[in-house]
Formats: C-alpha cells, sequence, structure tokens
C-alpha cells in the first residue's frame, strides 16, 4: 500500500562527475515526512556522493540535476545552508572533538550568547534537554573522548535536534557499534519518526534496514535501480542483495592456473580489544588458514573488521591483543611488532597508501628498500648504487610509470603508487603477503597489471590475502574467501562456490553457533 505521507524531498535527476569519474548518473529520489528512508548499494556505488550533494558539501553548481525540499527547489551552497532549512548529516566519521566537553561540541560554531559573551549556563542546561532526548544522562562537562562511539553517535544527533532537524542523514550510523548500542541507536530513529523527523539511513547492515525502513532505494554504479516500499513489496535481505549485486561479473582478470600446496600459515582463535574503547572486541575469535600458492580473499562490509584482522595479525600493529595463536610452517610464532612480523615473512600493503604505506617526502628508491634496509647495508651503510639498482629493476617488472626512480612519490598516480608500495614489500620476499584494498582508486589498467602481479607471487609459492570491498574482484582473483562480520569470520566459499549473493548473505549475517 502507498505512503499517504506527504513527499518532503525530491532529488531529480542528480549526476555528478568527478575527473576521469561520472559517480552519480541521473539519479533520482523521493522521501516521505515521518518515514525511515534507506539507501543500499555496494562500496562505491554512490550512496555517500547522493548525500553530499543533498546536505551542501558539494554545493549547487558542482551537479547537474535539482533538489526539491519542503515544496521549494534548494541551492544550498554549503553545509550551513542545507543545515538552515533543517537538512543534517552526520557522517560515518564523526565530526566531534575529542578534547572538548559535550555541552562545547553541540553547540560549536552556534553557541548562545547574552551581550555578546557566551552564556555557558544556558548552554549547559539546554545540553541536559538535548541528551535526555536521546537518552544520554551523562556530566555535559564531559570530555567527548571519555565517553564511547555509541555515545558520541547520540551526541552527534543531539547536536543535530539543536540545530531543528526535519530532515536526518546518517551514514553508516552503527558501523562502529556495538549490538546493544546499535539497538539503541536504531530505536532513537524509530522515536524520531513519531516525532516529525524523517530520516535517511546508509547501511549495509540488511538486518537493521529490513527491521526499521518504510522505504529502499537501491543504487548500483551510480544509477537508481529502484525503490521498495518495505511492507508493501514483501522486502527481505534477498530480496535487497539481489538489488545490490544484479550485475554480471565481466572478464577483467589475466588467465590464471593456480598451483595450491600444503597449509603453511594459520590463525586460530584471534581475539583482539579495540584500541580505545575497552568492552569493545574488533577481532572474536577469528580462525583461518592459507596455502602456499594460495590467493585468499577477505569480504566484509564496512565497519567488518577486516583491516583490524589483518593489521592485528602483522605485528600487533592494531588493537590490544588478547588471545589467539598464529602458527607458521607447523610452529607457533609470537609478533610483537612489525619488525618482528617482517622477519618471520610477513609483508602488509596497507588499505590508505598515502599515510600509512608511503612517505610522501622520499623517493621512489627509498620507498622500494625502506622495509628490508639491512638486504643492502654494508657496515652499517646504505648502498645508494644498490638501492637504485633494486628500484630500478623492480620498476622494470612492474612497469611503473615515472621519468626516474629518483622521483619523488607524491608525484605519482594512485596507480603507480600503489606499485612502489608492492615493490617495497615485494622486496622483503615475504612468505604471506596481505594486500589491504590493492586496486582502491585506481584504473582499469593499472588493476589489471596488479591483479597480474598478485598471481605471479602466488606462482612463486607465496601465501596472498586480498582484502577487498569489490565482490567482483575477489571472485575473480580468489581461490578461497573468507567472510567476516562484525569483527568474526562467519564462513569461507571455495572459489566454485562463491557468487555475490552467497557471500552477500555470509557478510550480513552472524556466525551459525551449533
Amino acid at each position: 500500500m502507498a505512503s499517504t505521507h506527504p513527499v518532503i524531498l525530491e532529488m531529480r535527476s542528480i549526476t555528478k562527475e568527478f575527473p576521469g569519474v561520472k559517480a552519480l548518473s541521473d539519479v533520482s529520489l523521493t522521501v516521505r515526512a515521518d518515514e525511515i528512508h534507506a539507501i543500499c548499494g555496494e562500496n562505491g556505488a554512490g550512496k555517500s556522493t547522493l548525500m553530499k550533494v543533498l546536505s551542501g558539501v558539494y554545493p549547487y553548481g558542482t551537479y547537474d540535476g535539482e533538489i526539491v525540499y519542503q515544496g521549494q527547489v534548494c541551492e544550498f551552497k554549503d553545509i550551513r545552508a542545507s543545515e538552515a532549512s533543517g537538512i543534517v548529516i552526520i557522517h560515518q566519521e564523526l565530526a566531534l572533538i575529542p578534547e572538548l566537553s559535550i555541552t562545547e561540541n553541540i553547540f560549536l560554531g552556534n553557541e548562545p550568547t547574552r551581550f555578546g559573551i557566551i552564556n555557558w549556563n544556558e548552554a549547559r542546561q539546554r545540553t541536559l534537554e538535548l541528551l535526555a532526548r536521546v537518552g544520554l544522562s551523562d556530566d555535559p562537562d564531559t570530555p567527548v573522548k571519555e565517553i564511547g562511539v555509541g555515545k558520541q553517535q547520540l551526541v552527534e544527533i543531539a547536536k543535530a535536534l539543536n540545530k531543528s532537524v526535519r530532515l536526518l542523514i546518517l551514514d553508516e550510523p552503527t558501523a562502529a557499534l556495538n549490538e546493544s548500542d546499535s539497538q539503541h541507536l536504531l530505536d532513537l530513529i524509530r522515536g524520531l519518526k513519531g516525532k516529525g523527523i524523517s530520516s535517511i539511513m546508509i547501511s549495509h547492515k540488511l538486518n537493521e534496514i529490513e527491521a526499521v525502513a518504510d522505504s529502499i532505494t537501491i543504487i548500483r554504479d551510480g544509477k537508481t535501480i529502484e525503490t521498495l516500499n518495505v511492507a508493501a513489496d514483501g522486502v527481505d535481505e534477498d530480496r535487497i542483495i539481489k538489488g545490490m549485486v544484479g550485475r554480471t561479473l565481466e572478464s577483467r582478470f589475466p588467465d590464471h592456473e593456480p598451483k595450491i600446496g600444503e597449509v603453511f600459515f594459520e590463525v586460530k582463535d584471534w581475539t583482539v580489544g579495540h584500541p580505545q574503547v575497552a568492552d569493545r572486541l574488533v577481532c572474536k575469535g577469528s580462525a583461518f588458514n592459507v596455502r602456499r600458492g594460495e590467493i585468499v580473499g577477505f569480504a566484509g562490509l564496512m565497519g567488518a573488521g577486516r583491516t583490524e584482522l589483518a593489521r592485528s595479525i602483522f605485528g600487533r600493529s592494531y588493537g590490544r591483543y588478547i588471545s589467539g595463536q598464529i602458527i607458521k610452517d607447523g610452529k607457533e610464532v609470537t609478533l610483537r611488532n612489525v619488525p618482528q612480523a617482517i622477519d618471520a615473512g610477513l609483508g602488509y600493503v596497507t588499505e590508505d597508501r598515502k599515510s600509512l604505506g608511503l612517505n610522501l617526502l622520499d623517493d621512489i628508491k627509498a620507498t622500494t628498500v625502506s622495509a628490508a634496509l639491512h638486504k643492502i647495508t654494508h657496515n652499517f651503510v646504505v648502498s645508494e648504487e644498490e638501492e637504485y639498482a633494486v628500484a630500478e629493476d623492480y620498476r622494470k617488472q612492474l612497469r611503473t610509470k615515472t621519468p626516474s626512480v629518483d622521483e619523488g612519490v607524491a608525484k605519482l598516480s594512485g596507480g603507480n603508487q600503489q606499485k612502489v608500495v608492492l615493490a617495497k614489500w615485494m622486496f622483503t620476499d615475504p612468505d604471506l603477503l596481505i594486500l589491504d584494498e590493492p586496486t582502491r582508486g585506481i584504473d582499469v589498467g593499472a588493476k589489471y597489471e596488479i591483479y597480474g602481479i598478485i598471481q605471479r607471487l602466488a606462482n612463486q609459492g607465496k601465501g596472498v590475502i586480498v582484502i577487498s570491498s569489490e565482490l567482483p574482484e575477489l571472485l575473480g582473483l580468489s581461490d578461497r574467501i573468507y567472510t567476516i562480520f562484525e569483527g568474526s569470520v562467519t564462513g569461507v566459499l571455495p572459489k566454485g562456490e562463491a557468487s555475490q549473493e552467497s557471500l552477500m548473505k555470509l557478510m550480513t549475517a552472524k556466525k551459525k553457533t551449533a
């Protein structure tokens, strides 16, 4: 049955382009008053871009199409303009300042004044009222860094309520929350609906969307696929998955005949705590193994814990180790730091190459040798001749486009930067190479070349772990694929049994217990 509530928002034929990329193509969205409207799609489908257009992050004039809100055509020049109309966005990366108090965060840039002086008594009193509306009883003077992530999300909503919000946009609101905090937040969003506040929610947690959404718009490859009425259309997770992944897998991978050997790397009962939040686990009893010559994929939605698992294994470079074993070549190894992990034959290409994988002040040759300097050091002196020769060899092997290995890495394209990071870890000659989003933000041609490099490493008898948000990439590249949901490994499928639908089910479901 169609909703009788009036339309509060229409986004008509929105098209948004970045250099070389059409992020949104003729996308339309209709949201009614007093409803929770979910937006679903794979990573990179264009969901967050659409919401940034709506909220003025991408201002009027930088996109085509029109926004009609409460019957008026809107041309928001910035976030402040959209907030003045009652549209407030809460991004996945919370915009709170950890050192400031709850009160200071809620009123930042919007402080109540009296005779030109900030009236902190009034701000504190209003904070108490706002916190009560979102179910918090914390002292308004508490620094935000001293409350958990779940409470920080509620402070963001209190901040939105202070701005007289009519349309609340939540981008992955429960991605970083535990189950009880997630449930509390979802209950609050339902409660706001009854008080005249509509919500648009982006989430990968399909069970949550099925539970709270009135309507669902599915976006795929920057285009609107369909809008579903949850009650009338009998929507379930399978129906949403079909809309999200309904495309054929293109042939974008070099031919590869794997030569898979015996298991040489195992992780058992791996449990790791969040680095700041004492009661939160980022890895929960995870277990997996890798064979020689095997490419093992790891699939999971944003916030599932794939990177946390990889980094915690790689010399405990993330989180608080609680328990678990790493067994390599039949012997248990303890990797307390990154140098120990490298010495044990592990390499790790990080998800964020610019801040964690590269020193942007270095040149190519210095970067290439940086993880294994001992190999070209004699009598405590690094051989510049060997440094140059090694870097030049990898430049040729990986076909890195650069005038010279003396070039600064900051000047390279994303794909060529990624090749330099790969060279850095290949030079360490690892037995196991972990690649976290190895093709993120690079063009199709460079992707094909990197797939070939990964296959060549496997052919040399190395184990390769590939973490990727792109299911077609994992399906085209991997010999086996593990799935992760909320910090737990929920399943593993061999190449022959894996499909986008079967993986998505495991990626959005808790581990089945006997």
